[in-house]
């Protein structure tokens, strides 16, 4: 058991980082360490999730990354996740999206070989990042490889009867098997004539398939892939590419995606996120910023709060279960000592003036 004593700063942030094409409101700060983190020298956080790149990454890649996160996240861009659920998720598991400079070089090997977390459900190349053709297909993978993440490390779990990958498990495995003609463990060959989703990678198991599936509808609903040239490029894989595609072939997986319950994100990334303009979190149209550091703590440092607004503070904390262990409400330029914890991670939740910040914090 250790004391807790963190240092929370929230300030007034001008960092704005306008792009070629993008205006990105988020700040780079150390890379928490961790097995398999301490190769990462770039981190920018986003709502308590992870975007960690290696050295020669450009700056400009690693905002972009973190700017389709947010979208994915708070797809209306009001400053607030739009599902406090999969948040929750997210940070408990400690989601986080790494980026490497190349396929299987020396970095990526020494993460996979030492990295402990569940967080991980794809990884990023620098050179499948264009932040001037956001998601679209064959130029920027970074929608698709941060919607598996969210996907698979967050909605899986929070809506298992939805979006469970094994077969015969949940709403997705069950239109799954319709789109593709039938339920295969292995690629079929052919796949059935009926069949509108038909995936030929062989390194792809049924779980794979799902989260592909998955995928494939969501930009499909989004209009990331309805244009000729992507339409036919791809083709061999997924026949429905446009919305209206979507909603006639596919009834299963439409209504699966649209259904409000689930909160998916139903507009396409731009890889721009700048909530109401401002850096970081809102409140009452403020530009403020959260940080937190160091992180991991240990048991010699303090939280201090500090607002660019007048008013308390609600500061509330919660273990990895979900379980609420603090809640108290603070002023400005406060610190507080919160009681003893385990070493893990926890979760907290900041709220001033109905606006709310979601995080993360390492106690060792």
């Amino acid at each position: 058991m250790k004391d807790l004593i963190l240092l929370c700063v929230l300030v007034f942030s001008s960092s704005l980082f306008s792009l070629a094409q993008n205006t990105v409101c988020f700040d780079f700060s150390p890379p928490p360490g961790g097995p398999g983190l301490n190769l990462f020298t770039k981190y920018i956080d986003v709502y308590g999730c992870g975007i960690y790149a290696e050295s020669s990454v450009s700056d400009e890649k690693v905002l972009h990354a973190a700017a389709v996160f947010a979208e994915l996240l708070d797809n209306n861009e009001d400053g607030t996740v739009d599902d406090p659920a999969l948040l929750l998720q997210l940070q408990n598991n400690g989601a986080l999206m790494p980026i490497f400079a190349a396929d299987n070089n020396a970095a990526m090997n020494t993460f996979f070989n030492t990295y402990e977390g569940d967080g991980v459900a794809a990884v990023l190349w620098q050179t499948e990042i264009d932040p001037t053709q956001t998601g679209h297909w064959g130029a920027d993978a970074t929608v698709e490889e941060i919607m598996h993440t969210i996907n698979g490390v967050g909605h899986v779990n929070v809506y298992p009867e939805a979006f469970n990958l094994e077969p015969n498990s949940s709403l997705l495995s069950s239109a799954m098997d319709v789109a593709r003609g039938g339920q295969f463990m292995s690629i079929p060959n052919p796949y059935p004539s009926e069949a509108w989703y038909h995936y030929d990678d062989f390194t792809c198991d049924y779980k794979c398939m799902a989260i592909e599936y998955l995928y494939w509808m969501q930009v499909s609903n989004m209009g990331i892939l309805d244009d000729p040239q992507t339409c036919n490029g791809i083709a061999n894989e997924w026949e429905p590419c446009s919305q209206s595609l979507l909603q006639t072939m596919d009834l299963l997986g439409y209504e699966l995606i649209t259904d409000p319950q689930y909160k998916l994100p139903q507009n396409a990334p731009d890889g721009n996120y700048c909530p109401s303009g401002s850096s970081g979190v809102i409140i009452n149209d403020v530009k403020m910023e959260l940080k937190i550091f160091p992180n991991p703590v240990s048991n010699d440092q303090l939280i201090k709060l500090a607002s660019s607004v007048e008013g308390p503070i609600l500061v509330q904390l919660y273990a990895v279960d979900g379980e609420l262990i603090y809640q108290d409400k603070h002023q400005n330029n406060t610190s507080i000592n919160i009681a003893k914890l385990s070493s893990g991670t926890y979760s907290y939740t900041l709220t001033a003036q109905a606006e709310v910040k979601n995080g993360k914090i390492i106690v060792q």
